[in-house]
């Protein structure tokens, strides 16, 4: 949170002030504005130092430090953290174990997290890559109705990896065609 300045704090000579409902009380030197505010027995508040006077309003400066507390609480609380969700292969995993890992997969990415798809290469494994690219193309051609490539297939020592993010124009139809299916029932 950025420092507010108060009362004696606000270095302006001029001001504009603005009463706690919200109405105008005027452009006006910085000592009547704090006249003012004592006069009410509240507290002259820098709200926007940037403008041109700067705007000052007379509220309690308690009470506009937990409005202020709140309104970043709500902020924070809608913002969605995507996260990095990894799934493990191995050259030898099945097809039935592959679909179960792919549907864990759709819903992370239906959750507007990113995947990271990584095939692990254990003793001689490591001489048939060709194997680990097909793995993960399989796994992707299961995908694709609902992600995108954020890095593609590439290699980093005895691991293969690609990383698939959420395609929220292929969600979308997707979600559609889920919810025309689930109507035709």
């Amino acid at each position: 949170m950025r420092k507010v300045r108060i009362n004696n704090e606000i270095t302006a000579p001029v001001v504009r002030v603005v009463d706690a409902e919200g109405g105008m009380l005027g452009i006006m030197a910085i000592s009547d504005a704090l006249k003012i505010a004592y006069d009410r027995g509240l507290d002259l508040v820098e709200v926007a130092p940037q403008a041109n006077p700067p705007v000052c309003r007379v509220i309690d400066f308690g009470k506009y430090q937990y409005e202020q507390h709140k309104r970043e609480k709500q902020q924070r609380k809608q913002q969605h953290q995507t996260q990095l969700k990894e799934i493990r292969l191995k050259i030898v995993t099945d097809t039935h174990d592959l679909d179960f890992k792919a549907r864990h997969a759709r819903e992370f990415l239906l959750e507007g997290n990113k995947v990271k798809v990584t095939v692990l290469f254990r003793g001689r494994e490591i001489t048939h890559k060709e194997f680990g690219e097909q793995i993960l193309q399989q796994f992707w051609q299961r995908l694709e109705d609902v992600a995108k490539f954020d890095q593609p297939i590439r290699e980093e020592g005895r691991t293969m990896t690609m990383i698939l993010a959420p395609d929220k124009e292929k969600i979308k139809k997707y979600q559609k065609f889920i919810q025309q299916q689930s109507n035709d029932e």
